[in-house]
């Protein structure tokens, strides 16, 4: 009994939102649980005495920007061309396609974790915080005094050495 009252009481309230026929020119219904807000009036809110001082203008810094063909352009053919001639010295290119999918495969992978990790609440906040606290000390290990900078160029400097395999 209790629940067909309930979905009569829904019933007319969906009811009351349309018009009954499709005859009538009446006025659309306007079907909202808040309460309808006086219309507000510019006139008090913002007096026409009230004028906005425009900032102004300083004629003295003149910048002009241009551009040159020689600069910017970069030909496509000489870039095809370019990425053939790697591509043909390399000897093995099966290698290459194997690595390359692995890595398209690896970025598939992660952006569904961090897209699950990203819908369960309050994690989302707590992995910025954790982030947030990272790089803060990365800053204070490494940026803030010369001599951690240095320390951090010899650490880049061993790692691009080990990469490259020239160590």
């Amino acid at each position: 009994m209790a629940a067909a009252s309930t979905s009569m009481a829904a019933t007319a309230v969906f009811a009351s939102c349309f018009p009954l026929s499709s005859t009538t020119k009446a006025a659309p219904a306007r079907c909202s649980a808040l309460p309808y807000l006086p219309p507000r009036l510019s006139a008090i809110a913002f007096p026409s005495s009230l004028k906005f001082a425009e900032p102004k203008k300083s004629s003295l810094l003149q910048v002009k920007a241009s551009s040159s063909e020689e600069s910017g352009a970069v030909d496509t053919s000489d870039l095809l061309n370019d990425l053939k001639e790697k591509w043909d010295a390399l000897d093995n290119k099966s290698t290459v396609i194997v690595y390359g999918g692995g890595a398209i495969v690896v970025v598939w992978l992660s952006s569904i974790v961090v897209g699950a990790i990203n819908s369960i609440p309050l994690l989302p906040k707590i992995m910025e915080l954790v982030g947030l606290g990272y790089t803060g000390w990365f800053v204070y290990r490494y940026l803030l005094f010369k001599s951690s900078r240095k320390e951090l160029a010899e650490d880049i400097e061993q790692l691009k050495k080990k990469i490259a395999g020239t160590e």
